[in-house]
């Protein structure tokens, strides 16, 4: 079994770094066939610009570019999906949203045909979010920014394609014990990550 582990953070000895490498500490803890591969789209240079080569994909006029096909090939090896980042501006940092813009791509993620039904094609695939955030949990719940999140990322992209959220986890606080904490978990979810019926989720706040 086979985790994919996309991260997006400029610096790479940041929390969020360290928060990928527990995941895949604990794929390693969940026995001998798991393995996974950190995805680190700043260091390998990912290009999130959707441009015109990326309509033409989208409209089914072309075919994905080598580096796209590239990317889709190692979602197509995995048997989950791990995306940790930290928040921006209450969602995932542009980089990552310009990986799945062009990424999950019309054909691959999911089928629009021309008579407008939509064809789910990742369904097979279980998704983990960790996402690391600033601000208190208080504030998110006052002003439902996590609910907001959930709805755009969870909902919105990958309900969309079909794929499985198993994992949403919304990771805050910086102090040591908070630290700890996270990469617990982490290292929790990474032992978990196949297991298509357990679910590690964050309950919305009232």
């Amino acid at each position: 079994m086979h985790a994919l582990i996309v991260v997006a953070h400029p610096n790479p000895h940041s929390l969020t770094h360290a928060i990928a490498a527990g995941v895949a500490e604990g794929v390693s803890l969940s026995g001998p066939s798991g393995s996974s591969e950190i995805a680190d789209l700043t260091r390998e240079g990912f290009d999130p610009r959707f441009a015109a080569g990326d309509i033409d994909v989208h409209l089914k006029r072309a075919e994905v570019s080598a580096e796209i096909a590239a990317e889709q090939a190692r979602i197509d090896r995995a048997d989950a999906l791990v995306l940790v980042y930290p928040v921006y501006w209450w969602s995932m940092p542009g980089l990552l949203k310009g990986w799945i813009d062009r990424v999950f791509a019309n054909g691959w993620a999911y089928d629009e045909g021309s008579d407008g039904k939509l064809v789910k094609r990742l369904g097979r695939l279980p998704v983990h979010l960790l996402a690391l955030g600033g601000a208190g949990m208080r504030t998110y719940a006052r002003h439902g920014y996590f609910g907001a999140m959930k709805m755009q990322i969870d909902h919105g992209i990958f309900n969309y394609c079909g794929a499985r959220v198993m994992t949403s986890e919304l990771m805050l606080g910086s102090r040591q014990q908070d630290i700890e904490a996270h990469l617990d978990l982490a290292r929790h979810i990474g032992r978990g990550v196949f297991a298509p019926t357990e679910k590690y989720m964050v309950e919305d706040a009232a």
